[in-house]
């Protein structure tokens, strides 16, 4: 799998990250599981995170609608292109 395919699925995704972790992908699997849990339970109680290097997650609740919101981070932006002042390598 080559990282610029437009698209990383689920499992190409899950060994990258054992790899990057030195562990097996069963393991990767289940702290991934575990990050998007904790996501979900901080979203449910609408309390925002903020994951360095990552990025804010909130919910924005307006009169008739709740939106869930990401505000990307500075290393992100610069990831992307985007207008930033993250100073570190990427």
């Amino acid at each position: 799998m080559r990282l610029s395919d437009k698209t990383t699925k689920h499992k190409d995704f899950i060994r990258l990250y054992s790899d990057k972790m030195g562990c097996s992908e069963k393991n990767a699997e289940k702290y991934l599981e575990g990050f998007i849990d904790t996501l979900y339970d901080c979203m449910k109680a609408k309390s925002s995170i903020t994951i360095q290097h990552l990025g804010k997650f909130y919910v924005s609740e307006r009169k008739e609608s709740t939106a869930f919101k990401f505000n990307p981070s500075q290393k992100m932006k610069a990831i992307l292109g985007w207008s930033s002042n993250y100073k570190g390598n990427i």
